[in-house]
């Protein structure tokens, strides 16, 4: 397939989002199709147009309560000096609740404030008003009152209230379909067979949910190559068939991007590159009437493309606002650094800590779907802010409830594999709770609990000069605060190695001399100072060390970073070797403890943590990871 007259377009625009963004709202026109479906199964759908009610509700007069009816004007000299007698039939009749009330009555008498003589007579000590305790026709709904607008989106309870005036069918919006486009050569079902280059594609049935949730139908078409004429062909079809297109990939500047050039010459491009981050490489344009929104293909930059850009389609064909989340004000715990002239959206932890919430920044890399999962909230960095230093305080648009997250507990410091067991154990106990972790390292840790922007930290920091882990760092940077650690887990740190230990590695003089790839953990990390002082007491320098700048913040990564590489190494825990299937050279048994307040240990969240760690269960499943023992009988540490 001849690809040269595509030329591959270097730059991207730089066009403010909310421009680029009334700009294609402007461009959509499509008419409001409507459909006559039944009420029943109109729970989130849209009303088309008013709704009138058919019938009121009640449609007769009916009795609010169990009773007796009477005529009000015949009770008014009832009085307990005074008891008034009325006789069955023609001074009253029984009524229970809903039932209607006959002529001539027009008040109610609850049973409780009737006394029967006998079975025609009963005594009353109180006069009745008028109307009480009847419901009138028309007091919930009245005959063609307008119940609904159109643009409403329909509950549970309004389903109730039509089907209550007898409307069994309704109007309502059609659903806007869109045809959603996979490209790329390297895409493969997820079923298929992986081998390098070759990516699943997943990206597709995201964005179908999405246009779900939003109330669109979205129509997923299967993988298309990067073949010009193939893109062409489909985008021709899908302007035939659906009201809205979504393609994606082939958004960027890249040799095979061939997307802006085939929308520019069978239709119109209003924009190709937004100025915000992720999700830069947009393209929106118009084919044969419809608006196409080409996203990019790594996932986190794709999905913020289609909130900014398809959700405002949906809703404007809907007649539907646009949802608004909710704010809050958080405290900074690290810096953010933004580049000006571009929108910068961060994905961000958010913690509840001394009554404060605390945001940290999770990873900012576009094709990392985890830190979107993972993340409770979004800071966006306007255009003209080069970023925050950390402590500053900053608004940030919630992704998960405020309640959510005002019950997790905030872990923060070196990356450990059982925290996420804890977590979970704790969730079964509370399930409205869990813990948020932040892999910082175990100096970062202190520093968190230190400024009170966690609630626990995990540390494993051993002492050069005195070979004790954690005490003397607690006590020389938390000196006057009232803290407590926890031992928690023994843990055998070693050489992470390929398969075979290829290049034989026994101990850091082997990493040196045979000059092995080595994978770090970053400043701050347990694991790295334990290295560092390896290579002291070896005499050896980091400049003696290939890849010593290499660092990675968790220890499963560094052991993935091993996995490729036959000449790699690193220094990590027992079950990130085993996870890896990685060869392991124990080095050092090390003490990892829980460093937290004393008022946060003694609150009933510290005391349902520390019950879980002392738990048969929790050990055990510790223990079948291998290369851990939770600590028995443990004592915490009280330290100020």
């Amino acid at each position: 397939m001849d690809h040269k007259h595509y030329k591959r377009k270097i730059y991207l625009e730089d066009k403010p989002r909310m421009e680029a963004k009334r700009e294609i709202l402007e461009a959509f026109g499509l008419p409001l199709e409507k459909e006559v479906i039944p009420t029943s199964d109109a729970l989130g759908r849209v009303t088309a147009e008013p709704i009138f009610a058919q019938n009121s509700t009640p449609h007769y007069h009916a009795s609010a309560m169990d009773g007796v009816a009477v005529i009000a004007e015949s009770t008014y000299s009832a009085h307990e000096q005074n008891p008034l007698r009325l006789k069955f039939g023609e001074q009253f009749c029984h009524v229970d609740t809903g039932n209607a009330i006959p002529a001539p009555f027009d008040a109610v008498i609850m049973i409780e404030n009737v006394d029967f003589i006998d079975e025609d007579t009963i005594e009353i000590i109180e006069p009745a008003t008028p109307w009480q305790h009847i419901r009138p026709i028309g007091e919930d709904i009245v005959q063609e009152e307008m119940m609904f607008p159109q643009g409403h989106i329909l509950r549970p309870a309004d389903l109730g209230v039509l089907l209550a005036t007898q409307l069994t069918h309704i109007s309502v919006a059609k659903k806007p379909v869109v045809t959603i486009i996979p490209t790329g050569n390297e895409l493969v079902e997820v079923n298929s067979t992986l081998s390098a280059g070759k990516i699943i594609e997943f990206n597709g049935t995201v964005f179908a949910n999405f246009v779900k949730e939003w109330g669109g139908e979205p129509k997923l078409h299967k993988i298309v190559k990067d073949e010009p004429e193939k893109i062409k062909a489909v985008l021709l079809e899908a302007a035939e068939t659906s009201d809205i297109i979504v393609i994606n990939a082939g958004s960027s500047a890249g040799r095979k991007d061939f997307t802006v050039h085939i929308i520019g010459e069978i239709g119109e491009v209003f924009t190709h590159g937004v100025a915000a981050r992720p999700g830069k490489p947009v393209i929106l344009g118009k084919i044969k009437g419809k608006i196409v929104v080409g996203v990019p293909g790594y996932p986190v930059s794709a999905y913020l493309a289609l909130e900014w850009f398809l959700r405002p389609l949906i809703c404007k064909y809907l007649q539907i606002p646009e949802p608004r989340r909710q704010t809050i004000t958080v405290k900074l715990g690290r810096r953010i650094v933004s580049g000006m002239g571009a929108e910068d959206f961060v994905r961000m932890n958010i913690g509840y800590v001394n009554g404060q919430f605390v945001a940290n920044p999770l990873t900012r890399n576009a094709g990392v779907t985890m830190s979107y999962v993972r993340a409770d909230g979004l800071l966006i960095v306007p255009t003209n802010v080069i970023g925050y230093e950390q402590g500053d305080f900053a608004e940030v648009e919630l992704l998960r409830p405020l309640e959510e997250i005002k019950q997790a507990i905030v872990f923060c410091g070196s990356h450990d594999l059982t925290i996420d067991l804890l977590s979970s154990q704790l969730k079964d106990k509370r399930t409205e709770m869990k813990i948020v972790s932040s892999h910082v390292g175990s100096m970062a840790g202190i520093m968190a609990i230190r400024k009170g922007e966690a609630h626990v930290a995990g540390i494993h920091l051993l002492d050069p000069s005195t070979k004790q882990y954690n005490i003397s760092y607690v006590n020389k940077l938390l000196a006057s605060q009232d803290v407590v650690l926890y031992p928690f887990l023994k843990r055998k740190q070693g050489w992470l190695l390929p398969k075979g230990n290829p290049l034989a590695i026994e101990s850091v003089v082997d990493v040196a001399e045979k000059q092995a790839n080595f994978v770090n953990r970053q400043k701050g990390a347990g694991t790295r100072i334990l290295f560092d002082m390896l290579l002291e007491d070896a005499n050896l320098s980091p400049e003696d060390i290939t890849g010593y700048e290499r660092e990675m913040f968790t220890h499963l990564a560094v052991a993935a970073e091993v996995n490729g590489d036959k000449n790699g190494v690193g220094l990590g825990i027992y079950p990130a070797a085993k996870a890896m299937r990685l060869d392991f050279v124990p080095v050092a048994d090390e003490e990892y403890d829980l460093l937290m307040t004393k008022g946060f240990y003694e609150s009933e969240s510290g005391r349902q943590l520390i019950e879980i760690i002392q738990s048969a269960e929790f050990k055990e499943q510790v223990e079948k990871i291998g290369g851990y023992v939770v600590v028995e009988n443990a004592k915490p540490k009280c330290l100020a």
